[in-house]
């Protein structure tokens, strides 16, 4: 088995989209040592790989793999499940994977291997650096021994880390794209509104601002403003009829105006 007596961590790292592509580094950087890429796509491994002093690409998944103290699956969700199933592990290899709604259940068809996940709250995107010491990073293990590792690993990227159950997590992760994914596709549909008008985007930005610090400082159904709050209905129902070309995005208007209404 691997030893654990250095506070450097030999890694095997799965995937290398936009998790891993950042990650990789991150913990190069830390002072762990990525033994492996390994990609579907050869190439994108081999790139990779040369970002991370000392790692190689992983041309093969045919036994035995490279050791590793950890090996994290920066894979799609979809992804985790068959390659987790598809790969002859050492003998009580720690697996990781990085996904918010997967339970650590997962891990139960492999026996013979060290489940735990490695979950990264935040949104990744080529070109934009991400600051990992604020990155909340979210652990849970089959063991304690395992759960000590991944602590280990985490507390040397991030000040943020939480040991959190699966239900948990499933709960964060839900929360996670009502705030991220949903909230940028409004933010979509407003840019889109604006460019229809021929107007520039920046326009919304200082109400952006101080909407999402508002928001942070407080609890943010207490701090709900506009039409919907003040059940305004002569303003309601310009906005509708400013939306009739947009259909969708009308309906999308009156059910967040009728869930504004229901909540206050």
């Amino acid at each position: 088995m691997p030893s654990h007596s250095i506070d450097s961590l030999r890694i095997g790292l799965f995937g290398t989209g936009r998790v891993a592509s950042q990650l990789g580094p991150a913990l190069a950087a830390a002072g762990h040592r990525v033994i492996f890429v390994w990609n579907r796509t050869l190439p994108a491994a081999v790139a990779l790989a040369a970002r991370l002093p000392g790692a190689q690409a992983l041309i093969s998944l045919t036994p035995p793999l490279p050791p590793a103290d950890v090996y994290l699956l920066a894979v799609p969700d979809a992804a985790v499940a068959p390659l987790l199933a598809g790969i002859t592990w050492p003998a009580g290899a720690l697996v990781a994977h990085l996904a918010g709604a997967l339970p650590l259940s997962l891990f139960a068809a492999q026996p013979g291997v060290r489940g735990g996940v490695f979950y990264p709250l935040q949104t990744f995107s080529p070109g934009r650096a991400i600051e990992w010491a604020a990155v909340p990073l979210c652990i849970e293990a089959t063991d304690p021994a395992a759960e000590a590792i991944l602590l280990r690993l985490a507390g040397s990227l991030s000040q943020h880390v939480r040991r959190l159950d699966s239900a948990q997590r499933l709960k964060l992760h839900v929360a996670a794209v009502f705030a991220n994914n949903f909230t940028n596709h409004l933010l979509g549909i407003a840019d889109a509104l604006l460019a229809e008008a021929a107007l520039p985007p920046e326009l919304l930005a200082p109400l952006v601002r101080e909407t999402v610090d508002k928001a942070l400082a407080n609890p943010p159904f207490a701090v709900q403003t506009g039409p919907a709050a003040r059940r305004d209905v002569a303003t309601l129902a310009a906005h509708q009829a400013a939306l009739a070309a947009h259909p969708a995005w009308r309906a999308l208007y009156d059910q967040l105006t009728a869930s504004i209404q229901r909540q206050l």
